[in-house]
């Protein structure tokens, strides 16, 4: 074991005694982020003003971004319309480190979305960097190995000068932690809007794989069990860092809102991978917890709270990096690569062999005990004394105020048709329109970003972009896998933030079905502005409420997640004051075998191509009205989750039934995208006829193109199967259309228009790197 950093000056402690002592002693709880009631509060729990030290704790833990104080009371709802039927696969639910979920045969996989947005704008690439090794190391903590990331990324405008420094940075990080973690990069979005311009989204997934009895919770439990810091050292970096950054705007003009960034080390994060999974394989410890937002404040609270007794820490055993941080610095640092366990006493040694042989630094800190109080103690005094759960997890729970925006009926009114919008009609229209589409920022190939990260890293991948969903292999001997898919369209969620979560859900859900996983469970990443405007908090509560309901008609459970508040720079109450609603919506679904998985575009000439689902009028907030018009207004396409769900089984069974051999869904762009997409996927034209959409849904070429109609997907068969699958498709009441076939070197629309692979590629490949070099 490591000897402690010696400390070369030791300063005058603010003692509990001291507190006691010193009742009137201004403090500086609003820099911190704490509100006077707040402060109120602590003092009331305490019997006393805070110390320095405690002060810094509830901060940091009764900040919005780790106590959910606004969004608390509206998340209960995800829990309370779970039933018993949506429970049948959870393992582990809402309130531990990441949901685990049973697929079968033993294993298990466990996943979480989580955002580091406000650290990714301040310093992109460490920002991003250190949101992917945070979501790892809360896989790691639940006994799993981590075995894939997807990202979930949302810049400013092309166009603003801004975005090149952010986009870089954050496309860097991601890539250099993930890929020297050796990590499979196996999906996720990527969007350019200018409601991000200030506040860009970096929400971060991660996928993690074990056995049933592999599965550990972190608590502080036992008597004389001790509690050991390892991993990195403690030091300035990170200090108040997520947890303040993410729970206050920007435009505040304090500084303690824009504290240093952490910075990640991949490398030892890939250390603690193994050397955690080898203490657990050992069965030498209780629990772990890693040391995320809030650093040791969140771990300790947390870990006392969640057990049965109480806890005693002693500072002076921290392991640092600066010897010159005081008691507050070292309980806020967020400082990367660390993690908390708590281990019995005569396990202690084999824990420490273990730690050692993987060079992992280590220091006992503390120890349980049976008080029901955290203290903890520096230079030998008394810096903390308190109840631990109300640390953790009494914090205050606000139900704000929220009203539906003046601006949001005007909104809802400007539909495409309202205003008047040019639609395209001659086919040469038409197919300026579909290339003009193609090449956009946000339909482009995102190739540019893909390509800097490892996706088939372990060998286990199946499937990773540009395929509708990422699929890898859990088991080899069976081919027992899983598909992961995440979606979420901010500009339906500013037309109707319900429906927008709603439709999030059902992209996501239709993406993990569409490569032939049955969903499972879902995890989300809720990205708004500041709950203390009563807009953006009426759009966090109808967002819930529309993803809660819509779970429960999928049977889908919400298994974890997080909140990300206070994404806004502008003036309260104006519709351009925050982000676009953004809840990203994260499924899993299982495969039997992954060798089965459908790509999303065909590989050979001569197959149907098959329309399943039916074409409506609906493209407000589509990618056409954002494109060609710059417009955002009316309502966005319905919701039919009965469809989706029909729709899934139907895809799900006739990938078992092996009469499929692709399928890409239709959603931004409608089918003009998806069939120019799946065919460049290989290389393989199309040749369709709108005739049957149009006659049999009533739209005119336009709409049939163009409609962001949902529960759709475009699937490819071989002749020989089209009426096994049609005839399959009656059976689960599914509407099929056989649109044309496959083959060629160009994507031919019959009539209308007629479009080159070479072209289409260029026009689809040569965005982003045009813009970003």
């Amino acid at each position: 074991m490591t000897a402690p950093a010696s400390q070369a000056a030791r300063p005058v402690l603010d003692t509990v005694e001291n507190a006691k002592a010193t009742p009137d002693e201004v403090q500086p709880f609003g820099e911190l982020g704490l509100k006077q009631d707040e402060y109120q509060r602590i003092r009331d729990i305490l019997g006393r003003r805070p110390t320095a030290a405690e002060l810094a704790m509830y901060s940091v833990m009764w900040s919005e971004h780790c106590s959910y104080k606004s969004s608390k009371v509206h998340l209960r709802k995800f829990g309370e319309r779970v039933t018993e039927e949506m429970k049948r696969n959870l393992l582990v639910g809402i309130g531990e480190n990441a949901g685990v979920v049973d697929i079968g045969d033993g294993w298990a996989v466990t996943f979480k979305v989580e955002s580091h947005n406000h650290p990714s704008f301040v310093e992109p690439y460490q920002g991003a960097a250190t949101g992917v090794g945070g979501i790892v190391r809360d896989i790691i903590s639940m006994g799993a190995r981590p075995v894939a990331v997807m990202d979930q990324l949302r810049f400013g405008d092309v166009e603003h000068p801004d975005t090149g420094r952010v986009v870089h940075g954050v496309v860097s990080g991601i890539g250099g932690y993930g890929n020297s973690l050796g990590l499979p990069n196996v999906g996720g979005e990527l969007v350019f809007d200018g409601s991000y311009q200030g506040n860009p989204l970096v929400n971060a997934l991660c996928l993690g794989v074990l056995r049933h009895e592999d599965i550990h919770l972190a608590n502080a439990s036992g008597k004389g069990n001790k509690v050991v810091l390892f991993g990195a050292r403690t030091g300035g970096d990170g200090i108040g860092g997520a947890s303040i950054l993410a729970s206050e705007t920007f435009e505040d003009g304090v500084p303690a809102k824009r504290p240093s960034v952490q910075v990640g080390d991949p490398f030892m994060e890939k250390v603690l991978i193994e050397c955690c999974l080898e203490l657990f394989g050992a069965k030498v410890v209780e629990g772990i917890q890693d040391l995320g937002a809030a650093g040791i404040s969140c771990a300790t609270s947390e870990l006392a709270s969640n057990g049965d007794g109480g806890m005693h820490v002693d500072l002076d055993d921290v392991l640092l990096r600066d010897p010159t941080l005081n008691a507050g610095e070292i309980l806020m640092s967020e400082s990367q690569e660390r993690m908390m366990a708590v281990v019995r006493p005569d396990k202690l040694d084999e824990f420490l062999a273990i730690t050692s042989k993987w060079d992992v630094e280590t220091a006992v800190i503390g120890e349980v005990n049976d008080s029901g109080r955290l203290t903890i103690d520096h230079h030998g005094q008394r810096i903390v004394d308190v109840d631990p759960t109300t640390v953790a997890h009494e914090g205050p729970v606000y139900d704000r105020p929220y009203a539906r925006p003046e601006w949001q009926d005007a909104l809802n009114a400007a539909g495409n048709l309202a205003v008047g919008l040019a639609r395209p009609r001659s086919g040469d229209e038409l197919r300026e329109t579909a290339l003009r589409l193609l090449g956009s920022p946000n339909l482009a190939s995102k190739a540019w970003v893909t390509d800097q990260y490892d996706r088939f890293v372990q060998g286990n991948t199946a499937l990773a972009q540009p395929d509708d969903g990422g699929v890898v292999r859990v088991d080899e001997a069976t081919g027992l896998g899983v598909a992961l898919a995440t979606d979420a369209n901010g500009r339906y969620g500013k037309l109707d933030p319900r429906t927008g979560a709603a439709l999030a859900l059902a992209e996501a859900y239709r993406n993990v079905a569409t490569v032939g996983a049955e969903p499972l469970a879902v995890t989300d990443c809720l990205n708004f502005g500041s709950p203390e405007h009563p807009d953006s908090m009426w759009q966090l509560v109808e967002a819930i409420e529309g993803l809660a309901d819509a779970c429960q008609v999928l049977g889908v459970p919400v298994t974890g997640g997080n909140v990300s508040l206070y994404n806004g720079t502008g003036e309260p109450g104006q519709i351009d004051s925050a982000i676009h609603p953004t809840p990203v919506v994260g499924v899993l679904g299982v495969l039997d075998d992954v060798r089965t998985a459908l790509p999303s575009g065909w590989r050979a000439e001569g197959l149907s191509v098959i329309l399943l689902g039916t074409t409506r009028d609906e493209l407000d907030g589509s990618a056409w009205a954002d494109v060609v018009h710059g417009h955002l207004g009316g309502l966005p396409p319905q919701v039919d989750l009965e469809a989706e769900r029909a729709l899934a089984a139907l895809l799900v069974a006739a990938r078992k039934d092996e009469l499929e051999v692709a399928a890409h869904d239709l959603s931004e762009g409608g089918l003009a995208q998806a069939v120019l997409e799946a065919s460049l996927r290989f290389g393989v034209g199309a040749r369709i006829a709108l005739e049957g959409v149009t006659g049999r849904d009533k739209v005119d070429p336009f709409v049939a193109l163009f409609s962001e109609s949902t529960a759709r997907v475009l699937v490819a068969v071989t002749q020989d199967h089209e009426g096994d699958l049609i005839h399959l498709a009656d059976e689960y009441g599914v509407p099929a259309l056989r649109l044309g076939v496959t083959g060629g070197d160009s994507v031919e629309v019959e009539g209308h228009f007629e479009i080159p692979l070479d072209e289409a590629r260029e026009t689809h490949e040569g965005t982003l790197p045009r813009i970003f070099g």
